[in-house]
């Protein structure tokens, strides 16, 4: 019977913390495109707003309209500096997301390299037991046997 692999639960396990640590990076770069496109969102509404401002003023605009349009820029200015806050975070979280992936996979290959090599010694143990057998058959059939001297 072969020997089993020793080292087999680790690689079982590390196999797992690489299946979650792919699944966290998902997550990650998910978020982070959202977060993108959130702020891209927002800058694009901030210029049809900015837009439409250019417009109302050029037809004339009184004290409370103009005070309403600066400050609701003001918030969208806010709320962009916010995002772009956020897609900065995102953006950190992800790399370390991604060094934890790496690490994760670096470990998982390491532990398969190791579980290859001892299939390939198993397999070169075999080959040799059954190389050995073969010789042994074909020594018996050609060899005279000790009842056959005459």
């Amino acid at each position: 019977m072969p020997k089993p692999f020793h080292l087999q639960p680790l690689l079982d396990l590390s196999n797992l913390r690489l299946e979650e640590a792919t699944r966290q990076l998902g997550q990650l770069i998910s978020s982070e495109q959202e977060a993108s496109q959130r702020l891209a969102l927002l800058v694009q509404y901030r210029e049809e707003y900015q837009q439409r401002f250019l417009e109302a003023a050029q037809m004339g605009l009184g004290p409370t309209a103009l005070r309403n349009y600066q400050s609701f820029l003001a918030r969208l200015d806010e709320a962009i500096e916010q995002a772009r806050a956020l897609v900065e975070a995102s953006k950190e979280r992800t790399l370390a997301g991604q060094k934890n992936w790496l690490d994760k996979r670096r470990k998982a290959k390491a532990f398969d390299t190791l579980a290859q090599r001892h299939r390939e010694r198993l397999a070169t143990a075999q080959a040799r037991q059954i190389q050995k057998e073969l010789d042994e058959h074909a020594a018996r059939r050609f060899l005279p046997h000790e009842g056959d001297k005459k």
